[in-house]
C-alpha cells in the first residue's frame, strides 16, 4: 500500500506536468498556425505590439534575462558567502539563530517584495545615479529585489552541499597547514561544486519565473533594451498584465500568452536539465 501510494504521488506529478505542457502546446499551435504570425517573426523580431500585429518575443526575453542576471549577481556572492559562514565558521548556537531568520525571507509574500522594490529600492537607485537616469519603473530595481528573494534558496542549498563534504578533508587540510579560509575556499567549495552549481541554476529558474516583483517594479510596456535603468516588461509580467484584461478566448492576443508561457516553460526546463547534468558530471562520492 505504501509503495502504491508513493507511486501514485509520482504519477500525479508527472501527469500534471504533461497536462500543463499539453494545454500550453495546444493553445500555442493555434497562435502559430494563424496567418498573422510565424516562428520566424516570433523569434526574429524585436517588437512586441499585439495591437498592431507585431509579435517579436525578444523584448520580453531580454528583459527577463536581464532581471535574472542582476538577481544572480546579487544572490550568488551573498548566498554563497552566507553558506560558507554557516557551514565553516558559525557555531551551533549562531547557526540555530541565523538560519531560521534567513529563511524568513523565503516566506515573505512576493507582492511585499514588489512594493519594497517600488518604495525603497527605486528611490535608492534614483538618489545614487540620478533622477534623470533611473526611471520610476526599471529593470535594475526588480532584479536586485528578486536577488534578495532567492538568497535563502542559494544559501540553504549551498550550505547543505558544503556540510555534506566529509570532515576528514577539512582535517587533512588543517594538518597540512591550511587556514580555515583556505580550507573553505580551496577544499570544501570545490568538493561541493556540483551541489552549489545545481543551487545556482535552480535559483536562476526561480528568478526567471518570478512574477509579482517584476510586474510591480520593472514596468508594463515591452521594450527591447539593455539599459538596466529603463522600464521594460518581462515574460511573466506581460502574462499577468494581459491576462487580467478583457481578452476573448481563441483570439490572437489570448493565444500569444500561451506561446510565451510555453517558451518560459522550456527555458526553465532547460536550466533544470543542465543542473542535473552538472550534478552528475561533478558529483564526488566519498567513502
Amino acid at each position: 500500500m505504501i509503495q502504491g501510494f508513493l507511486f501514485l504521488c509520482g504519477a500525479i506529478s508527472i501527469l500534471t506536468t504533461v497536462g500543463i505542457v499539453y494545454v500550453l502546446g495546444q493553445e500555442s499551435i493555434r497562435f502559430f498556425l494563424s496567418d498573422e504570425v510565424s516562428l520566424v517573426e516570433f523569434f526574429g523580431s524585436t517588437t512586441w505590439q499585439p495591437a498592431i500585429g507585431q509579435f517579436g518575443v525578444w523584448p520580453l526575453v531580454t528583459s527577463t534575462l536581464m532581471v535574472s542576471l542582476i538577481a544572480m549577481v546579487v544572490a550568488l556572492p551573498l548566498g554563497l558567502g552566507i553558506a560558507i559562514y554557516l557551514s565553516e565558521y558559525a557555531s551551533l548556537r549562531a547557526r540555530s539563530i541565523l538560519k531560521p531568520i534567513l529563511e524568513v525571507l523565503a516566506g515573505v509574500p512576493t507582492v511585499v517584495y514588489g512594493y519594497f522594490a517600488v518604495t525603497f529600492m527605486t528611490p535608492l537607485l534614483r538618489s545614487i545615479f540620478g533622477v534623470n537616469v533611473v526611471n520610476i519603473y526599471n529593470i535594475a530595481s526588480g532584479g536586485i529585489v528578486v536577488g534578495i528573494l532567492i538568497i535563502p534558496l542559494v544559501s540553504s542549498m549551498s550550505e547543505d552541499a558544503l556540510r555534506a563534504v566529509p570532515n576528514s578533508l577539512r582535517q587533512a587540510a588543517y594538518g597540512l597547514g591550511a587556514t580555515k579560509l583556505e580550507t573553505a575556499v580551496r577544499i570544501v567549495v570545490p568538493a561541493a561544486l556540483s551541489g552549489i552549481a545545481a543551487a545556482c541554476l535552480i535559483a536562476v529558474s526561480r528568478a526567471i519565473g518570478e512574477t509579482m516583483i517584476v510586474a510591480l517594479a520593472v514596468g508594463a510596456g515591452p521594450k527591447f533594451t539593455f539599459n538596466p535603468f529603463d522600464s521594460a516588461e518581462t515574460m511573466t509580467g506581460h502574462i499577468v498584465r494581459i491576462s487580467g484584461g478583457d481578452l476573448s478566448y481563441n483570439t490572437l492576443d489570448y493565444n500569444s500568452l500561451f506561446a510565451i508561457g510555453l517558451l518560459l516553460f522550456f527555458m526553465t526546463l532547460g536550466l533544470n536539465l543542465i543542473s542535473q547534468q552538472i550534478v552528475r558530471r561533478f558529483r564526488e562520492v566519498y567513502e
